[in-house]
């Protein structure tokens, strides 16, 4: 109403100066009459805010309506009845829920698709880190290695892999890596589960069965880099592997046979070929693992085509050059054993690992060339955490921080941690070099998904020198 009686006002305004418009245009305006005619102005103005908030109060109670009638809907749907147990409409909710094909998504530290009768599982999943470096070092080590060391940063790895259970007798994974520029195999298998007798069949392209930390995840190493330990480790190969634990899951086994391969699983024919076995033991498994002392022991043999072979070491840093090589030397085959020990006291983490390679000569001058390598670690959780163990295949598993940071005001988990490793790859003719490295580390565990990895490395190269070595590394991974 008093909206109608302004345009009123306004209109016989307007009006009145419209008539009056030839009378002064004269003699000129009066002071009076533009105060007069600024003031219909404004009111004009006001008249046409109001209409505009009208128009906006008519279309509210228009959404006020519609969300009334949504209101009423879901009143209604909670009054409806549940169809009948042994209805047609119940009929098919149950034949789907308990179709093998009908598969339920979720997150659990990773994207996973399961079944609702737990036949098929799959996991979607990947991994970024991303490093950067710092060094140092003395002029005898730039004169051995041949060049100064540059400070660097690059992607480590960058995976993306599915895997999983099609039935609950057979596994699968495909994972590939794209660091470097190009997409090469990282683990793509497929295996054959709870066969008579040999237990586990895995074939295709995967880690053969040696060394703990090896076998452990790059997401879930101490350090950045595996230790000196893993010089002679033969790592991923293409072949055959049977595998199982026993069923108090106190003790594993796992024995293959492998073509010595390059990044996409092919063989390098001939001769190249190793047969590979490890056994892991817990004389003491309590409080599922936070208490435990886990034992193992490996063994390879490897048969080299062309009777030439070759052992070089970077200082537990991908971003450092080789500190120590041997260059080709003549062998036939070698014999390497792995052992291995670890103790877990609640967040207290004790590991080492010795490994002992024999190198068959087949000339006059290079005979029986004899290396060895050993590392010993201990790691401690200010936050209470501790290790993981997988009992399936007596490795180390990913870290949960008991209260993630920034939720509830946690501060995920800290760990510290330090290790010592020696590498000799000296022997009558073969002066390969020996290496010595100190590293000291802090972790910070986000969340499961999210690791941050602080590392500085004193590396020794006997008496051609040294250097310190400063990483950091950002982990994502699902």
């Amino acid at each position: 109403m008093r909206i109608r009686s302004l345009q009123c006002l306004v209109a016989s305004t307007s009006w009145l100066l419209f008539f009056a418009g030839p009378l002064y245009a004269q003699t000129g305006p009066t002071e009076r009459e533009q105060e007069l005619e600024k003031m219909v102005r404004d009111l004009i103005g006001h008249v046409q805010k109001l209409e505009d908030r009208v128009d906006q109060l008519e279309a509210e109670k228009g959404n006020g309506a519609r969300l009334k009638a949504l209101e009423e809907n879901v009143e209604q749907i909670k009054k409806d009845k549940p169809p009948a147990e042994n209805s047609a409409e119940w009929q098919k909710i149950k034949e789907w829920v308990n179709d093998g094909s009908t598969l339920r998504a979720r997150w659990k530290d990773g994207l996973r698709l399961d079944s609702m009768d737990e036949s098929i599982s799959l996991k979607i999943g990947g991994r970024m880190q991303y490093d950067w470096a710092y060094f140092t070092q003395n002029s005898g080590l730039e004169k051995r290695i041949g060049s100064d060391l540059v400070n660097d940063s690059e992607f480590r790895r960058t995976r993306f892999y599915i895997s999983g259970n099609v039935t609950d007798r057979m596994e699968f994974k495909t994972q590939y890596d794209f660091s470097g520029g190009d997409a090469d195999f990282k683990d793509v298998y497929f295996g054959l589960k709870k066969l008579p007798y040999v237990g586990n069949l895995r074939i295709g392209q995967f880690k053969e069965p040696f060394g703990l930390e090896e076998l452990t995840s790059s997401n879930d190493i101490t350090f950045l880099e595996r230790s000196l330990a893993n010089t002679f480790t033969p790592s991923r190969n293409a072949g055959f592997m049977i595998h199982n634990s026993s069923k108090d899951k106190r003790m594993t086994w796992a024995t293959g046979i492998f073509r010595q391969t390059d990044s996409f699983g092919d063989g390098l024919g001939g001769r190249d070929y190793n047969v590979t076995a490890r056994v892991t033991g817990l004389p003491i498994y309590k409080d599922k693992g936070r208490k435990l002392l886990h034992l193992g022991l490996a063994y390879t043999h490897q048969n080299y085509e062309g009777n030439r072979i070759r052992f070089r070491e970077r200082p537990e840093s991908h971003l450092a050059p080789r500190f120590v090589d041997t260059g080709m030397f003549t062998a036939q085959y070698g014999d390497i054993i792995g052992t291995e020990i670890a103790y877990v006291d609640g967040p207290l983490s004790v590991q080492g690992e010795y490994v002992y390679a024999r190198m068959e000569g087949s000339d006059a001058f290079i005979k029986d060339s004899e290396f060895w390598a050993a590392s010993l670690q201990a790691s401690y959780f200010l936050t209470g955490e501790h290790r993981p163990y997988k009992t399936s295949n007596g490795t180390f598993g990913h870290v949960k921080p008991k209260q993630n940071w920034g939720k509830d005001g946690g501060e995920g988990a800290w760990e510290l941690a330090a290790r010592y490793s020696y590498l000799t790859l000296n022997d009558g003719w073969v002066k390969g070099g020996r290496l010595k490295d100190l590293t000291l580390g802090m972790n910070w565990y986000l969340n499961p998904n999210l690791r941050m990895m602080w590392n500085y490395i004193y590396a020794d190269a006997a008496k051609e020198g040294y250097a310190n070595i400063f990483q950091w590394r950002f982990q994502f991974s699902f």
